[in-house]
């Protein structure tokens, strides 16, 4: 009796390990055969149907599921080998009904998998619940949506996009030919853009002398993302004696729920692209934002009309009662320097004003100390943003200088309970934008904020003078924005220059100010010695941050003085403080940082930008800042 058990034993273990699958598939079959009509329904449903073991092994399929797969009869397959998508684990964590959508062939199917119990008389969160799974096989339905989702496609494809080209320098152009040939120089630029829109089947319109309107089918979208807007460059190429290439801004809106927010989208993303300094594409797709090109300089305008305007409008908005004013958090001294003008500016028009600053680094502290301990200014006049959110009233205006992304100024909280802001900036914008502001004046070709509001001091109001410590502050904003008008320095940023120096600006006295510690020199000797060049043209470095007070003002200096090495196109510096690491990114003119660092959620200027990563170790940033330049370089964006 005892062999007799050993024996049923072994072939009963042999039978469940070696033979259960063909076993299970026998008790399906089986079970189909008791109940034949609902075999022969099942067989014959149009719906391809089949049943599969918890692993995915398909046990049984009627005769659409075996012609969808092409399944030879009497053959197994794996659900995991046939659909990718389907993973293991997608099958193991199978407890209720889930829909996958799969590729099989040149065909798309939404895959149903919904978990069959064997004991029907157990509820499936009972059988959850007291460990039943083994008793589970999983019911497979296919349902082909090829056909919809190529109607999807081809109704998306022909969707209407519109856009709007702008020519950057039209008039700069032009007078930099000769006047006979200023209309062929319009007639080749017509040329170009008309010809490109046309063998996209769309329809272009020119609007003014400089603007154009196009629109195009959305099916062409990707090719013109995929060339990188080749016309950007195409136009470029224009040239019959002007000394200046001719550029252009390209806006386009899509998917929007009508052919006018169509256009409202191109509007924003044109507004977008000339206040990134002009020379590039923005797509706006809904609330998707997408940048092209951009690697020109962006020229400084001649003409004053705009700071003229934009002055007149904000003494407007000043007249109206008490104002603040304040920077981006770690304020440099162009945040400060343009708030100090700011407040002169109230001063004048007899109007309480104050600047709201947080925290002051060491490169604004010197500079600062000037005004607490100075007779002619009040004990109030610098606030946190917590004093100022207590003093915050109807009449209240809020200038925002030297920034214009919500996020980094020093007080985000104000914006929300100001009505009545001005935003005064001269870095690029992002898609992040102060969009409740009632004037705002960003102008990437401005040095500095510094400049910008120098020429707003001139046309604001009539004699305005400064005093020689507030003349002092504006002008040490602009020698350190410019690195000492080496970079960026047009001839705006030198009229500026000398009007500070005509109401009292002492270039001894703001060099005295902005001395180096010795501690701060050595770190940036060191994070210039310790800089690694990276694909022959990139360095990038660490700025120690030991003993250091304010190790991203250091950073930043030395990402410039890597500059002045022969071959560095640009450079990246790396510094932690207070748990967040800081990068400070340069070039002189061939290499656009500011798009470099909106990569890493950062921004600023074309030649000076910068941006913070928080909870990341410095490895971690100097690996994604390679990873960046490395994308880059392959896209052709550098």
């Amino acid at each position: 009796m005892v062999g007799f058990t050993i024996v049923y034993i072994g072939i009963a273990v042999w039978l469940y390990v070696y033979r259960k699958r063909r076993l299970l598939g026998g008790l399906v079959e089986f079970s189909s055969e008791y109940a034949w009509v609902q075999k022969q329904l099942l067989n014959d449903m149009a719906v391809p149907y089949a049943i599969a073991d918890e692993e995915g092994r398909l046990l049984w399929m009627n005769q659409a599921f075996r012609q969808t797969v092409k399944e030879e009869k009497g053959s197994k397959k794996n659900l995991s080998s046939m659909f990718s998508e389907i993973s293991g684990e997608v099958l193991e964590g199978l407890e209720r009904p889930v829909s996958v959508h799969v590729s099989y062939g040149e065909s798309k199917y939404r895959v149903d998998l919904m978990p069959v119990y064997l004991d029907e008389s157990v509820d499936p969160e009972e059988a959850l619940q007291a460990d039943l799974e083994k008793q589970k096989l999983v019911a497979v339905y296919l349902f082909d949506e090829t056909e919809i989702i190529v109607t999807r496609q081809e109704i998306d494809n022909q969707k209407m996009v519109a856009g709007l080209i702008y020519l950057d320098n039209y008039d700069e152009a032009l007078e930099s030919v000769e006047e006979v040939r200023r209309s062929l120089l319009v007639a080749l630029i017509d040329r170009k853009i008309n010809k490109y829109i046309s063998n996209m089947c769309g329809i272009v319109k020119k609007m003014e002398k400089d603007k154009y309107f196009f629109t195009i089918k959305q099916r062409y979208v990707d090719r013109i993302q995929e060339e990188r807007f080749s016309l950007l460059e195409d136009v470029k190429t224009v040239n019959i004696g002007n000394e200046m290439a001719v550029t252009l801004s390209i806006g386009m809106g899509m998917n929007g729920e009508s052919y006018s927010q169509c256009y409202d989208y191109a509007r924003a993303a044109i507004d977008m692209a000339l206040g990134r300094g002009g020379d590039q594409a923005v797509v706006k797709d809904g609330e998707r934002i997408r940048y092209y090109g951009g690697k020109s300089q962006q020229l400084e305008k001649t003409t004053r009309v705009k700071a003229r305007v934009k002055a007149h409008a904000a003494g407007a908005d000043g007249e109206q009662g008490p104002s603040a004013h304040y920077g981006h958090k770690i304020g440099d001294i162009d945040s400060f320097g343009s708030a100090i003008g700011i407040y002169r500016i109230a001063q004048s028009m007899d109007k309480k004003a104050h600047i709201v600053i947080n925290s002051v680094n060491s490169s604004v502290r010197p500079m600062m100390d000037r005004f607490k301990n100075n007779p002619d200014y009040p004990d109030d006049m610098f606030l946190t943003g917590a004093q100022a959110a207590e003093q915050v009233d109807p009449n209240t205006l809020l200038v925002v200088v030297d920034v214009n992304r919500p996020s980094i100024t020093e007080a985000p909280e104000l914006l929300k309970m100001v009505k009545t802001i001005v935003v005064l900036d001269h870095h690029r914008q992002s898609s992040e934008i102060i969009d409740n502001a009632v004037l705002s004046y960003v102008e990437p070709y401005a040095s500095s904020a510094c400049e910008m509001v120098a020429e707003i001091l001139q046309y604001i109001g009539d004699g305005i003078r400064m005093k020689s410590v507030e003349a002092d502050a504006m002008y040490a904003g602009i020698v350190i924005d410019t690195n000492n008008f080496m970079n960026q320095a047009g001839v705006r940023t030198f009229e500026a220059a000398a009007f500070l120096r005509r109401n009292g600006a002492d270039v001894i006295r703001v060099r005295k100010l902005f001395r180096d510690r010795y501690d701060d020199y050595k770190a940036k000797a060191k994070a210039v010695s310790n800089a690694e060049i990276f694909e022959h043209d990139f360095a990038i470095s660490v700025c120690p941050s030991e003993g250091l007070e304010s190790p991203t003002v250091v950073g930043a200096q030395a990402a410039n003085e890597l500059l002045d090495i022969v071959g560095i196109k640009a450079s990246v510096v790396l510094s932690q403080f207070n748990g967040t690491v800081y990068l400070s990114a340069r070039s002189i003119d061939e290499v656009n940082v500011q798009v470099m660092m909106e990569k890493l959620g950062g921004g600023g200027h074309r030649t000076i930008a910068g941006a913070q990563l928080k909870d990341t170790t410095i490895e971690e940033a100097i690996e994604k800042v390679k990873t960046v330049i490395r994308q880059m370089l392959e896209k052709g964006d550098l």
